[in-house]
């Protein structure tokens, strides 16, 4: 579907407007650092997510499953048809969902991203958003 980005409410969560709806998308694949409780990077995931979509008319892939939040869960791909939820990764803004992920290239880019030390991956002891909340 396409639809335009509208908000970006943290590293992993946008709010797109298809036709004249609202949605809350959660971005398949990827968990990023929370932004409520100030935890490293979730300013900075936001933002990065910010500067990749934002504002921008983009396709979104989605089977229509929504998480217990009630959102959309989907794929994004920005007006440089750029997957946006793999960039997050590759960026180092974001960790491979592997509890209900299994697709392995976001692993792949994960762990080049740690070894490149960028993004959250240059903190001594990144802390996983599902172990910090």
């Amino acid at each position: 579907m396409e639809a335009k980005i509208i908000r970006i409410l943290d590293g992993d969560t946008v709010e797109i407007l298809y036709g004249q709806l609202p949605i809350k998308l959660r971005l398949e694949h990827i968990d990023c650092p929370e932004k409520r409780g100030k935890q490293p990077f979730g300013n900075r995931a936001k933002i990065a997510l910010s500067d990749l979509c934002f504002g921008q008319m983009v396709s979104v892939s989605s089977d229509g499953k929504f998480d217990r939040n009630g959102r959309l869960i989907g794929v994004i791909f920005n007006k440089d048809s750029l997957n946006v939820n793999k960039e997050m990764v590759r960026l180092g803004m974001a960790w491979h969902f592997k509890k209900y992920s299994d697709d392995m290239s976001y692993d792949r880019l994960e762990r080049e991203a740690r070894a490149a030390k960028v993004g959250l991956w240059s903190d001594p002891n990144p802390v996983a958003p599902w172990d910090y909340r």
